[in-house]
């Protein structure tokens, strides 16, 4: 770790940064009375900044720094402000790495809720709220769908049908449609931002995501930018992960907001949990299947006596959502199984260097 200094005012103390008593359990007696607790708030490729209660520092990590961090853990520092260790997370998100890396991409750790963001025009998919639900539940942590970009919904018969889809996917689940653009509309976050609870935003680039971060924060701190209109796609305006204070107004009573760039590529792994959690419907179903191994194929289903394929002939569960289901099951597998046998692969290869150096150290000793 390099050379490094407070060279900021903190964010907070570290009540108002998040610290519970989930952590504070992690620490014996020696480490609290020598060692620096230390929240990450900003990731880039090349710098890491922390906040402690002393103020905030910013770190270019080398060779010996850990890869698995990411903004919202928590770590210990030493008097030298170098690193410790890592305390253990409360939550954690995390993504297989775009494209054909195959392996695991942290997005964000120690999340209380989960807001899941999704513009109400051409934008709008089911399928894809249904892969942050998969995160969400995957981590334990609450999700809450935020319906953007009202104002731009065709109709008010529109927006409801939306906002009922949304619904339908679960009875439970907290749906609030809304114009981030009108400050007034900020009172409808307000029973999830308390004091040290830490909101994590999420959704596709040009959702509005910075927007409803600006009217949280109370300024316009983060950039924000048009989507095309031609097919409603939006571009990039955050680009790295942040996570910022929320203000205490005569409305909110304060927070923690950790902002995520767009996601274009939202490939899942090691969500099994998840997915049963986010498919309830599906799986209760299945149990009324006449065949346990039955696969709810849409050919075989008057033969098999599914209870998946009844079910939608009834009109009680659409084929969207199995197909859909379907398809997180299999990419879960697949992306599973193969960052799995990559993590065997690296194993034996660092065994077999750690042989070969012990081999040649032998050899230059004798």
């Amino acid at each position: 770790m390099s050379d490094s200094h407070f060279d900021s005012p903190p964010l907070g103390n570290l009540t108002e940064l998040g610290w519970k008593n989930f952590y504070n359990q992690q620490l014996n007696l020696d480490e609290w009375e020598t060692l620096i607790p230390a929240r990450i708030i900003e990731q880039h490729k090349s710098i890491i900044v922390m906040s402690t209660e002393a103020g905030c520092i910013r770190i270019t990590p080398n060779v010996h720094f850990p890869q698995s961090l990411t903004v919202g853990d928590w770590v210990l520092l030493d008097e030298q402000q170098q690193l410790i260790k890592r305390l253990d997370r409360q939550s954690k998100f995390a993504r297989k790495a775009p494209g054909s890396k195959q392996k695991e991409q942290l997005i964000a750790a120690n999340v209380d809720t989960l807001l899941i963001v999704c513009s109400l025009n051409h934008d709008f998919n089911l399928n894809r709220i249904e892969r942050y639900l998969v995160l969400a539940h995957e981590a334990q942590v609450e999700p809450v769908i935020i319906l953007s970009k009202a104002d731009l919904c065709e109709s008010t018969e529109i927006m409801e049908d939306l906002i009922q889809q949304v619904q339908g996917l679960d009875p439970y689940l907290m749906v609030i449609a809304m114009n981030a653009l009108q400050t007034d509309n900020i009172h409808v976050l307000a029973p999830w931002c308390k004091p040290g609870k830490t909101l994590a935003l999420v959704g596709s680039s040009g959702v509005g995501k910075s927007t409803l971060a600006n009217l949280l924060l109370g300024k316009s701190e983060l950039a924000t930018g048009n989507i095309r209109e031609d097919d409603s796609k939006g571009r990039h305006t955050t680009t790295s992960r942040s996570l910022h204070i929320i203000p205490k107004t005569q409305v909110l009573s304060g927070g923690i907001l950790l902002d995520t760039p767009g996601m274009r590529e939202l490939q899942l792994a090691n969500v099994e949990h998840g997915i049963e959690e986010t498919f309830t419907d599906i799986l209760t179903l299945a149990e009324k299947c006449k065949f346990s191994d039955c696969q709810h194929d849409q050919e075989l289903s008057r033969q098999s006596g599914c209870a998946v394929q009844a079910a939608i002939e009834r009109g009680e569960l659409s084929a969207r959502r199995l197909l859909s289901y379907q398809k997180l099951q299999k990419e879960d597998a697949f992306n599973s199984a193969s960052m799995a046998e990559k993590r065997h692969k690296d194993k034996q290869l660092g065994k077999m260097i750690h042989s070969i150096q012990k081999d040649m150290r032998a050899r230059k000793n004798k």
